[in-house]
């Protein structure tokens, strides 16, 4: 049970089960479109790290048999998906793949997840801190910037990642915050 009384969505089973079996470069490919977007719209968004850029972030969705290496370089970033972390990560951050992303869009607070124990961070907390600084001071919903390439299919393929992740709509949008 959350001690901040708002359960996080977990992954449905049987995706989760699927992203067992499947192939990562698919993924890896969409990521990368997606991570290339979100720099060429917001070209600052990783300059907010400072001397953090340099950084291996290792985002584990607990509720998924795979997990993401963020390298938040300012001219090159890059997102990897891995089976499991490698060793030669600076910081982890881990939880259920709603709450990673409910994050990055203010749906979820950090604070009462991480002191809830929704997710579990480990290694450089300055790094963390600075991470999540940045998150926050973009006000950049990842989620709907990731599809945004979509075009006209943007908004259907945003609710359909929303419902399979379980992310809430972001608290930004509703409160007439945009990204940028």
């Amino acid at each position: 049970m959350s001690v901040s009384n708002s359960p996080v969505s977990r992954m449905p089973a049987p995706l989760a089960l699927a992203t067992r079996v499947l192939p990562l470069l698919p993924l890896q490919v969409l990521l990368g479109i997606c991570l290339r977007e979100i720099r060429s719209r917001h070209p600052r968004i990783f300059d907010r790290l400072g001397s953090h850029t340099g950084k291996r972030y290792g985002l584990d969705p607990s509720d998924l048999p795979i997990a993401f290496v963020l390298e938040p370089r300012r001219m090159n970033p890059r997102v990897t998906v891995v089976r499991t972390l490698p060793s030669n990560i600076d910081a982890r951050i881990a939880g259920p793949l709603s709450a990673l992303i409910g994050m990055t869009d203010g749906s979820y607070d950090g604070d009462a997840l991480f002191f809830s124990r929704d997710i579990e961070i480990d290694g450089d907390m300055e790094a963390v801190v600075a991470l999540r600084n940045a998150i926050d001071d973009s006000r950049v919903d990842f989620l709907k910037e990731s599809v945004a390439w979509f075009g006209p299919l943007a908004t259907p393929i945003e609710r359909i990642l929303r419902s399979i992740v379980g992310a809430q709509p972001a608290y930004r949008e509703e409160m007439g915050v945009g990204g940028g």
